[in-house]
């Protein structure tokens, strides 16, 4: 059990490196707070089984292609995205805007679908796979407000403090109220974000919908034109999934 702890220590290091150039081992060792001949081993095991590759001229680690593999077959199981994706090539269309899945994960959230525009040469951009904590952006508090309040509230408490709960817990309130979410600079300045949760057949929240936006380019009309999109397309995709209001537990 610890070398796998060990194992999957190191790959949440490599996954965070911005480029694909990897971490030398002595710096690795040093993020892994591992000796350099325990780290060797594990590298080692860690190659043999496609996790991870060493570049042969600058030995420098980086992560292997089997996550990918792994990751697209995954993504495959994923029934409800190929219901999705057309909604979201739709929406991508309408509102010349880049728009997001987000799929709930814990305490966290993952982007697993962006769809660009090809109108705006100006786009925000979020990486696939990117973690979120669910109590930031606009689609993580739009799914954070469509869940039973016992859920969110276990999720909240172990991310923010007591004094943060409550003023939290009312903004997800209005947010369920109106049914959609919306965030200003919470991720990268001068951006803004509108989302809408996604329910499936049994109520539950299986993920947000969301457009990014450039704020200066928000006006009043605009952010009522996202709104009201935003809003639609929730309610098609929910209603794919089997989702139906009358029936939510």
């Amino acid at each position: 059990m610890q070398s796998i702890d060990r194992a999957m220590s190191i790959a949440r290091i490599l996954a965070s490196q911005p480029t694909e150039v990897g971490l030398p081992i002595s710096e690795l060792a040093q993020d892994c707070q591992l000796p350099l001949s325990t780290l060797h081993r594990i590298l080692k095991a860690m190659i043999k089984q496609g996790m991870v590759e060493q570049d042969e001229q600058t030995k420098y680690y980086r992560l292997g292609t089997i996550w990918l593999e792994y990751g697209l077959q995954v993504y495959d199981t994923m029934d409800y995205v190929n219901k999705i994706r057309p909604e979201l090539d739709r929406l991508a269309m309408e509102v010349e805007e880049s728009v997001y899945l987000s799929k709930p994960a814990g305490a966290e959230a993952i982007i697993i679908e962006r769809i660009d525009s090809e109108n705006n040469p100006i786009r925000i951009y979020d990486q696939l796979g990117s973690r979120i904590p669910m109590h930031i952006g606009a689609a993580n508090k739009a799914m954070l407000a469509a869940m039973p309040i016992d859920r969110r509230t276990d999720i909240l408490r172990g991310l923010v403090s007591l004094s943060e709960l409550e003023p939290i817990e009312a903004g997800l309130s209005k947010i369920g109220q109106q049914g959609y979410a919306i965030s200003h600079g919470e991720r990268t300045e001068g951006t803004s974000s509108v989302a809408v949760a996604v329910l499936n057949g049994f109520g539950e929240v299986i993920g947000a919908i969301s457009v990014g936006s450039l704020t200066f380019n928000l006006t009043e009309s605009r952010l009522e034109f996202l709104v009201q999109q935003i809003l639609e397309t929730g309610r098609r995709v929910s209603t794919k999934l089997g989702y139906r209001p009358n029936d939510r537990r």
